[in-house]
Order: C-alpha cells, then sequence, then structure tokens
C-alpha cells in the first residue's frame, strides 16, 4: 500500500502541556506514522468551553500506510497512553492530549466514527494557522478552495505563537 500524506492537529490543555505534544509526536514516529512537518507551537483559547486552561497547539504533516481507521484507532490509542481518558459530558473539555486528523490525503470520509476534512477545522483558528504555515498552499479536498480563504472568519480566536 502506498504511503499518504495526512495532516494531523495535536493540542493540551492540562499538565505539562508541550511535554504531552513531544510525547505524542515519539509515539507517531514509533508507530511509523512519519512526521514529514510540523508547525510552530500556538498557544490558544479554548474553543466551545471557555472556562478552561488555554491549549497549545500544533498541526504536523505525516507520511503512513494506515488506512484512515487505523490510523484513528493508532490516535485514540496514543491519547490514552498520554493519560487522556474520554468523558460524553465534556468531549471538549480540558485534556492532556487531543489528537485528530485533520486530511487524509485528498479523502472525503464520512462514517460514525470518523468524517474527514476534520468537520470543524474550518471554524477553528488554531487548526487554521498551523496547518497554513507548514502548507499555505493546501485546498479542501471537498471544494478545491485553498484553506487560506477560510482563516479570515476565524481571526477573532485568541492566538500566539509559542515557539
Amino acid at each position: 500500500m502506498n504511503e499518504k500524506t495526512v495532516y494531523l492537529s495535536l493540542g493540551s490543555n492540562l499538565g505539562e502541556r508541550e511535554d504531552r505534544l513531544a510525547q505524542a509526536l515519539s509515539a507517531l514516529e514509533r508507530e511509523e506514522v512519519s512526521v514529514a512537518a510540523r508547525s510552530s507551537i500556538y498557544e490558544t483559547e479554548p474553543q466551545d468551553i471557555a472556562n478552561q486552561p488555554w491549549f497549545l497547539n500544533m498541526v504536523v504533516e505525516c507520511r503512513t500506510r494506515a488506512l484512515p481507521l487505523q490510523l484513528m484507532n493508532l490516535l485514540l490509542r496514543i491519547e490514552r497512553e498520554i493519560g487522556r481518558v474520554r468523558h460524553a459530558t465534556l468531549e471538549r473539555g480540558p485534556r492532556p492530549i487531543d489528537l485528530d486528523i485533520l486530511l487524509f490525503g485528498n479523502a472525503v470520509i464520512a462514517m460514525p466514527q470518523l468524517t474527514v476534512p476534520h468537520p470543524r477545522m474550518l471554524e477553528r483558528r488554531f487548526v487554521l494557522e498551523p496547518l497554513l504555515e507548514i502548507a499555505p498552499n493546501l485546498r479542501l479536498p471537498v471544494t478545491g478552495q485553498p484553506l487560506r480563504a477560510y482563516l479570515a472568519a476565524t481571526l477573532d480566536q485568541q492566538i500566539r505563537v509559542k515557539r
């Protein structure tokens, strides 16, 4: 099977946030998901549930031979290893690590357990800004629109480069 280019979002707002991101990156490499490019780390205000610590977020471009659901299950396993316990009632609340598939090649996937492109990525500055940092000419597979076109609608969201 050929390698696919995938874009993943990494976020953390509990504990040693930078360490959690580093642990996730190491785990991806260990699982043969090679990181080809990584964005800066951004400190971002929480969305959806405001009363929680700010996040550290980044986006990575990876190469993998995994199928989409295999990759999703791998990301869920890495989250558990790093200490994430998913709660249905606090799905968007504080968490030590959050790993999401943003794009999987040019695939459009609509399954109960996985939607690609990520359904909220166009509403999130903490996703778009780091994604465009490493892939400035990327286009949305569904429409062919440049992702840059969606950034302006998110500029009211607080974000700053940490490093």
